[in-house]
């Protein structure tokens, strides 16, 4: 569990929270929402001073939640933060509101959450235009109690490097350049990318890149960029937040034509218990600040520095004039 940034109430302990995530992931895989979520919907937006906020428990949502905690606290609420490992677990708390917010991604969500609905060979709902996506994702949201916030300026997708070396050699600076350049290309991903539309096929069909084999050494890991930084491979699937391409000597390159969807950065709330406009108000705040490459540079100070998220997290929120100075 992880821990929170402001005192814990009674009633509302991590290990009595992690208790009731347990049991709501065992009565919650129904597709639809509940009697009572549904019930709720119609209810005027709740603005519980006590709030949890939950963490996916990986660097990006670690720091993102301290955010929204810190943020949270500032304008007068208690918050602490509750750290559960996947979206199918912290989802259905989310809904009995048991997690009242949690930092999510546009398009991710949006399909997951169709998925959920409608099976999951039900088509993709999610789009480039963030627009789309948004109007999706609250049709989604709606009917299980949630509210999508505003997305903000970050975005964490799906990305792709090459070497600098490769780049400065063969002119590249976004995925056409490649794709008009013919090369060859050995791309170190994951191995569903032989079939993920977002990936080898988006890649060929989009671009024209000729992407002659997948070397199944995973999405953003080390031993995939190391294997484009030595010439094995030509390119590696990772995510437009990587901290690390500097130390590989890999750069990104440009989707020019938006082959990937808006996975802009959001909070979802439970809307009976943090739907008001005051924590939206809270929460905005960092929207309009945050960019993609500022959460890139927080990933690497957890990572690669070893800083903890809840300082990153503030030194950030105060350096940008959301917080004031401790």
């Amino acid at each position: 569990m992880g821990t929170g940034a402001g005192p814990v109430r009674a009633g509302r302990t991590a290990l009595a929270a992690a208790t009731v995530l347990v049991a709501v992931a065992l009565t919650g895989c129904a597709t639809g929402p509940s009697l009572e979520t549904r019930s709720a919907i119609t209810a005027a937006p709740g603005d519980s001073r006590d709030l949890a906020i939950g963490s996916a428990g990986f660097t990006e949502s670690e720091l993102l939640a301290h955010m929204y905690a810190a943020l949270l606290d500032h304008a007068g609420y208690r918050t602490h933060i509750v750290t559960v490992g996947n979206r199918e677990l912290y989802e259905p708390a989310l809904e009995v509101g048991q997690i009242d917010v949690v930092p999510e991604y546009a398009a991710t969500f949006a399909d997951w959450l169709n998925a959920k609905n409608r099976g999951s060979t039900a088509p993709p709902v999610a789009s480039p235009d963030l627009n789309v996506t948004m109007a999706a994702l609250r049709g989604l949201t709606a009917p299980r109690g949630l509210t999508a916030l505003p997305a903000g300026r970050a975005v964490d997708q799906n990305a792709f490097a090459v070497s600098a070396a490769y780049a400065r050699e063969h002119h590249l600076k976004t995925l056409s350049d490649l794709g008009r350049a013919k090369l060859p290309v050995r791309l170190a991903a994951g191995d569903e990318c032989v079939q993920r539309p977002f990936c080898a096929p988006g890649l060929k069909k989009k671009y024209g890149i000729n992407v002659t084999a997948i070397d199944p050494k995973g999405v953003g890991t080390t031993p995939a960029k190391q294997a484009v930084q030595n010439g094995q491979d030509q390119m590696v699937l990772t995510t437009s937040t990587d901290a690390t391409l500097d130390q590989f000597g890999l750069v990104l390159l440009t989707d020019d034509k938006k082959l990937q969807n808006a996975d802009n950065v959001l909070p979802v709330v439970n809307r009976a218990r943090a739907g008001g406009p005051r924590a939206a108000a809270a929460l905005n705040r960092l929207n309009k600040v945050l960019t993609t490459a500022d959460l890139a540079r927080l990933n690497e100070q957890v990572d690669s520095w070893r800083r903890l998220p809840a300082d990153v997290a503030r030194n950030y929120l105060e350096a940008k004039r959301l917080l004031p100075k401790s």
